[in-house]
């Protein structure tokens, strides 16, 4: 069971609160001494913390500030691909479920885009982080609106993406991204905090069943993000893909993207 250490004793009610919510147990701040990474709770929100004597590196979602700041204002708009993939119009603003949503990156992309976005996350460190993340964030005046079209639900969409019988209920776009799948830079290249994230979260070993679960939600089409050169997810062709330099959105079309609209059903 992770540990939540909690910096100040102020923040105690909060951490006790935490503790409850995702089941870690209360740990004690001696064990920021010990090498690895640890979850903390101060004044700035939930972190993943490098312990030890050297311990600088850590983790945080931050929809405010850095990259998320970075991509928001200089992202490319909806000529990125993953707005292409999802089907993202000046006219239509799909609805959606993340369905591996991790830290929250591609999410906050896509709220910001204009998409209602519904994020799970199963592995309650990531979705801990990602929930302090969004409370944070509500009521910053840059992107509060943004993190308005964004909710968290803990769980896994293993058994969240339940079917849906109506259509008119069904999210228009169900979006994949396994957490750590095949990754064809390799893990050599990635920074020593997301080597430590990596190590604490694993691998989602089982997302090839998570592409037949999306598929019976989805209104309109189902997205899964892979690596540039990774095999299809469930080795499941997609209708067709978006490649660029080190990812690949795999499409899977059901519908267009557009409104829902009822049958018109005329008396005769």
């Amino acid at each position: 069971m992770p540990e939540l250490i909690c910096l100040n004793a102020d923040l105690q009610p909060a951490a006790r609160q935490w503790c409850e919510q995702f089941g870690f147990t209360y740990g004690s701040k001696a064990s920021l001494l010990e090498p690895g990474f640890h979850l903390v709770l101060g004044f700035d929100g939930l972190a993943l913390q490098e312990g030890g004597k050297k311990g600088k590196a850590r983790v945080q979602v931050d929809f405010t500030a850095g990259a998320a700041a970075h991509r928001r204002k200089f992202g490319g708009g909806m000529g990125q691909d993953i707005a292409k993939a999802v089907g993202i119009s000046s006219g239509y603003k799909p609805s959606v479920i993340d369905a591996t949503a991790g830290l929250g990156r591609d999410s906050f992309v896509l709220a910001t885009l204009g998409c209602t976005v519904r994020a799970h996350e199963r592995q309650p460190v990531v979705a801990a982080l990602l929930q302090d993340g969004l409370q944070r964030a509500v009521d910053d005046p840059d992107v509060g609106d943004i993190i308005a079209r964004m909710s968290l639900k803990f769980g896994s969409s293993h058994e969240l993406l339940q079917p849906i019988d109506n259509p008119a209920d069904k999210p228009d776009v169900v979006y994949l991204d396994p957490m750590f799948g095949e990754d064809a830079k390799g893990s050599a290249q990635v920074k020593k905090d997301m080597q430590a994230f990596r190590s604490l979260v694993g691998a989602d070993m089982d997302a090839d069943e998570l592409l037949d679960h999306a598929l019976g939600v989805a209104r309109c089409r189902v997205v899964v993000k892979r690596g540039r050169k990774a095999v299809p997810l469930a080795d499941r062709a997609p209708s067709y893909s978006l490649t660029g330099k080190s990812n690949r959105f795999d499409v899977y079309a059901l519908a267009k993207v557009a409104p829902f609209a009822s049958e018109a059903f005329v008396d005769s």
